[in-house]
């Protein structure tokens, strides 16, 4: 069956809203650490020269950083840069309060600098994208899957050091190219076990056509035998696979993202909720508020009218 796709991770970014900003950059040198706090929105770094150990809180092993290497915080947890185990870490507020030219440092020397930024997400990031992560991506520079990384870093550095006119939005704009590189190769890895929930559908191979199918089609009236086919696939295969990975059924699935579409509209927009339930797959104003009440606990304009979150 011939089916048009779409890209769950280019519409999950999209819902959520998210934007790439860049930060103070460090420069470190002899031994040295710096403790950072749980960061409020999702951190990323780049070691541009040297080597360094980051140790996150809960994350059992410390993590060698080498140049090249990027690594991105996607959840709220404390962590800490060193130049090496065993050095007594001084808190990064007080260093980067005293940074000059955009450059905070720490220690005695220049053998280490890292680059680094942050990326805000709307309301529903956590638990559309955020809580499929695990709590640190490391991406090792060497790797030829990186490529595309290192490039953006490279224009990042152009960017920063030579200020040209929209520097700071042409580096937002990169800073996102390389959430959705880090994101990519998460995705390639996923076999790891450590993909959850969409991610981990979009990384099997049954899954992940049913998967940009409902993406594409969101408003098609999807049946679960329709999907295994568009997955070449038997019907319990597919609900099998689908459960296994994404941890819920494919009709389960399908009324959530709808849901997510419709609150969105209802978020952003003045359109009525009949010609919302039209759009995103219900046959009339009352089946989407049944639907809308029973995941959210809200009505659609109980909802609009109070900003509520979903689930809340």
């Amino acid at each position: 069956m011939s089916v048009q796709q779409a890209d769950p991770l280019e519409d999950v970014l999209a819902l959520v809203g998210v934007t790439g900003h860049l930060s103070i950059g460090l420069v470190a040198g002899g031994e040295w650490a710096v403790e950072f706090g749980p960061p409020p929105s999702v951190k990323f770094n780049s070691v541009r020269r040297g080597r360094c150990l980051l140790t996150v809180d809960g994350v059992s092993e410390p993590i060698e950083l080498a140049e090249g290497d990027c690594f991105l915080l996607a959840q709220h947890r404390a962590f800490t840069l060193a130049s090496g185990p065993g050095v007594r870490p001084v808190p990064a507020e007080p260093v980067f309060a005293a940074a000059t030219d955009g450059v905070a440092r720490v220690g005695a020397g220049e053998d280490v600098a890292l680059i680094g930024g942050r990326f805000d997400f709307g309301e529903r990031a956590k638990e559309l994208l955020l809580d499929a992560l695990p709590p640190v991506l490391h991406v090792p520079g060497g790797t030829t899957e990186a490529a595309t990384l290192r490039w953006a870093l490279e224009q990042v550095d152009a960017e920063l050091r030579d200020r040209p006119l929209a520097s700071t939005l042409v580096s937002g704009h990169l800073a996102l190219v390389m959430l959705i590189q880090l994101l990519r190769l998460h995705l390639d890895s996923a076999g790891s076990g450590e993909a959850a929930g969409w991610m981990a559908g979009l990384a099997d191979p049954v899954v992940a056509p049913a998967l940009r199918a409902m993406h594409a089609r969101p408003a098609h009236a999807w049946t679960v035998a329709e999907l295994a086919g568009v997955a070449a696939v038997s019907r319990s295969t597919l609900a099998a696979r689908f459960k296994q990975a994404v941890g819920q059924g494919p009709m389960d699935y399908l009324t959530g993202w709808r849901i997510e579409l419709a609150a969105d509209r209802l978020r952003r927009g003045d359109e009525t909720v009949a010609v919302i339930a039209r759009e995103v797959g219900y046959g009339s104003e009352g089946a989407l508020s049944n639907a809308f009440k029973r995941v959210t606990g809200a009505s659609p304009r109980d909802y609009r009218r109070g900003g509520r979150a979903l689930g809340g």
